[in-house]
C-alpha cells in the first residue's frame, strides 16, 4: 500500500483531517512553516495541533520554514537566523511526533555560474552537517526538498558528502519538471536516479507546465499514472504528500494511489474519537 499523507494548511486543517480519517492517511502540517506562526504564540498552536492529530493512524510529518530561507548562507547574520528557524522547526516537529520535516534547499538558480555552485556546495556542507545531528537528536528526519533547482546533483552531492541517516531528500514531482530550465533533457527518471539512495519522501500536485501552481492529479501535464507506476517500483518506495490546494482535488487523486479503506465499523470508530469541531 502507498503512505499517503494530505498536506493541512491552517485553512483546511479540519477537512483533511476527516479525509485522512475515511482513508486511514497521514497529515503533514504546514501551519509552523510560517513567519507569523512562529513569532507568535505558537505553543498554543502546538497544543491544538497534537489533539486534532491524535486520531490519526496514518505518518505524520511537517513542512519546516521555507520563506525567505538562506541555508548556507555567506552572510553569519542570514545563516544564524535560518539555522536558528530550522532548530526551532525541528523542535516542534518532535512534538507533534513527525517521523520527517522538510526543508527547501533554496539554491538560487538563475546565478548560473560555476563558482556560486561551488561555494553553495561547502557552504550547505557545513550547514547541514551539524543540523542533521540536532535532528537526530530529537528523533527526527530532515527531507531537503527541490524547489529552484534545475539539477538534481546540487542536493543529491551535499546529501552524499555530509553522509548522515537523518539527512534525506523530498522530491517535488511538479518543481523538478517546472524549474530544471537550464536541463530541459532531464526526466522524472534523472531526478528518481539521483535523489534514489536518499529519497524518503515526495511532494505530488499537478500543474500547467509554466506555472507552479497546487492542482490535483488528474489535471496538468503530469502522467501520475505513470509517475506512481515508477515510484512503487523503487526499492523503498517514499512516502508521498499530496500537496494540492483544495481537498476535493486531494480526494479525486486518492484513484492513484493504493489505499485499503477502513471498514464501515473501523472508520465509524476513529471518527467517534475526532472530537476537534468540524470546518463550518
Amino acid at each position: 500500500m502507498d503512505r499517503v499523507l494530505l498536506s493541512a494548511s491552517p485553512s483546511n486543517i479540519q477537512a483533511c483531517i476527516r479525509l485522512a480519517l475515511q482513508y486511514s492517511l497521514g497529515i503533514e502540517v504546514m501551519a509552523f512553516a510560517y513567519p507569523d506562526l512562529l513569532d507568535g504564540n505558537w505553543q498554543d498552536a502546538l497544543a491544538d495541533y497534537k489533539q486534532m492529530l491524535h486520531p490519526i493512524r496514518g505518518m505524520i510529518t511537517m513542512h519546516g520554514p521555507f520563506m525567505d530561507m538562506a541555508p548556507g548562507s555567506p552572510d553569519k547574520q542570514i545563516n544564524k537566523v535560518v539555522r536558528e528557524r530550522y532548530q526551532h522547526g525541528i523542535r516542534v516537529a518532535s512534538e507533534l511526533g513527525a517521523e520527517v520535516i522538510v526543508f527547501h534547499a533554496n539554491f538560487i538558480a538563475s546565478i548560473g555560474n560555476l563558482e556560486y555552485r561551488y561555494g553553495w556546495h561547502q557552504r550547505n556542507v557545513e550547514f547541514w552537517g551539524p543540523m542533521a545531528e540536532y535532528a537526530a537528536e530529537h528523533g527526527v528526519t530532515i527531507a531537503v526538498e527541490n524547489m529552484w533547482e534545475f539539477d538534481p546533483d546540487i542536493i543529491a552531492d551535499v546529501l552524499r558528502e555530509v553522509d548522515h541517516p537523518n539527512l534525506r531528500a523530498c522530491l517535488d514531482v511538479g518543481h523538478a519538471h517546472l524549474f530544471s530550465i537550464f536541463r530541459r533533457d532531464l526526466t522524472f527518471e534523472d531526478w528518481l536516479k539521483a535523489f534514489g539512495p536518499w529519497l524518503v519522501h515526495t511532494h505530488m500536485n499537478n500543474n500547467d507546465g509554466s506555472i507552479d501552481v497546487h492542482r490535483g492529479l488528474h489535471e496538468g501535464v503530469l502522467d501520475y499514472t505513470q509517475i506512481m507506476r515508477r515510484i512503487r517500483q523503487m526499492p523503498k518506495p517514499p512516502s508521498i504528500t499530496l500537496e494540492i490546494d483544495r481537498v476535493s482535488d486531494m480526494k479525486i487523486s486518492l484513484s492513484y494511489m493504493e489505499l485499503m479503506r477502513p471498514t464501515g465499523h473501523l472508520r465509524n470508530l476513529v471518527l467517534s474519537e475526532y472530537t476537534t469541531p468540524p470546518d463550518a
